[in-house]
């Protein structure tokens, strides 16, 4: 009997029959203890005799792949892999799968409902209004005519241009590999990222999280922004350096942003952005909605699946030369 490591807390809340799945295949489920992404050290004890992991963001590094020798595949709930040594993986034949195309719609709504709480003020009217005020005087921002910044224009990304154009947004776009077809026919322009950050009134983050993506938003770069810009975060919490964030926002060097992610997960409960009024904070839910969370659980069910039948994984990211049998 196979044994499958669960260490998604989503996943194993989700309603739906994706757990039944994999036991009517014949799998035992290995449940972690830990509500959270399991650390490197936690996993050790974990890892050691199981055939796959479905995993979510946790420590899955090269020191836990070597202590688990029947360990086939890494299944990840979600897209993004950087907690996952993919090297390493692929080097002792493990494979490494994602859920593509599940999430980009539910990830594209918030990022659009955190740009509109943010021009509107939204969030202090909920507040003032809780606590017996009646405050109608202008305020805020309408979209039409303001500039959105999109870092990173693959799936997500492309899916917010969409959404942004329908409210009068211009949207200005960076990425590392260029598609002027698709910026073309989503009425985009790509632009260095100086410029995109100089003429941006949202500035929206929509890249992976690499060695060239750490850091991204620094001091440098925060002081590019128009004082009275915003960003959004709702790609990974290490593009941002938050000592660097936190200055500008109580600075007046930025007007505010919206994190839905933080480099730390879930984070230290004195991360000075937790306290700040001008800061909009997510626990990293803006990708899981009903729909994506049950296409999410599917397709790492069926990743899981295909490997323990001696199979290609249908979603994999890397591909090792003599995967386990």
């Amino acid at each position: 009997m196979p044994r499958v490591l669960i260490t998604s807390h989503t996943f194993r809340t989700l309603e739906g029959n994706h757990e039944a799945r994999l036991t009517r295949a014949g799998c035992e489920l290995v449940i972690s203890p830990y509500p959270r992404p399991a650390t490197e050290a936690e996993l050790l004890p974990l890892v050691c005799d199981v055939d796959a992991a479905l995993v979510g963001t946790d420590a899955f590094t090269r020191r836990v792949l070597e202590a688990a020798p029947r360990l086939k595949i890494v299944s990840r709930f979600g897209v993004g892999y950087d907690a996952i040594d993919v090297p390493a993986a692929t080097e002792l034949g493990i494979w490494v799968t994602t859920t593509p195309g599940t999430n980009e719609h539910s990830v594209a709504d918030a990022t659009l409902a955190l740009i509109l709480m943010l021009a509107r003020q939204l969030v202090p009217a909920i507040e003032h209004t809780r606590a017996g005020h009646w405050d109608r005087r202008p305020t805020g921002l309408e979209l039409r005519g303001l500039t959105l910044g999109l870092v990173g224009f693959g799936r997500i990304g492309r899916q917010v241009a969409l959404r942004a154009r329908a409210f009068g947004l211009t949207v200005l776009v960076h990425d590392v590999a260029p598609d002027e077809v698709a910026a073309r026919e989503l009425g985009c322009r790509y632009v260095a990222l100086d410029e995109l950050l100089r003429a941006a009134d949202f500035v929206s983050l929509h890249a992976p999280a690499t060695p060239q993506t750490h850091h991204l938003i620094n001091t440098r770069t925060l002081a590019l922004m128009k004082p009275s810009a915003y960003l959004i975060n709702t790609a990974r919490g290490e593009l941002v350096d938050e000592t660097a964030l936190v200055e500008a926002l109580t600075s007046g060097r930025l007007a505010g942003a919206a994190l839905d992610v933080f480099k730390q997960e879930p984070p230290d409960p004195h991360n000075p952005l937790l306290a700040l009024p001008n800061v909009l904070p997510l626990p990293h839910m803006a990708g899981v909605t009903a729909q994506a969370g049950q296409q999410m659980a599917t397709l790492a069910a069926d990743n899981v699946l295909a490997v323990l039948r001696g199979e290609r994984p249908p979603y994999p990211v890397n591909d090792p030369p003599t995967p386990r049998s």
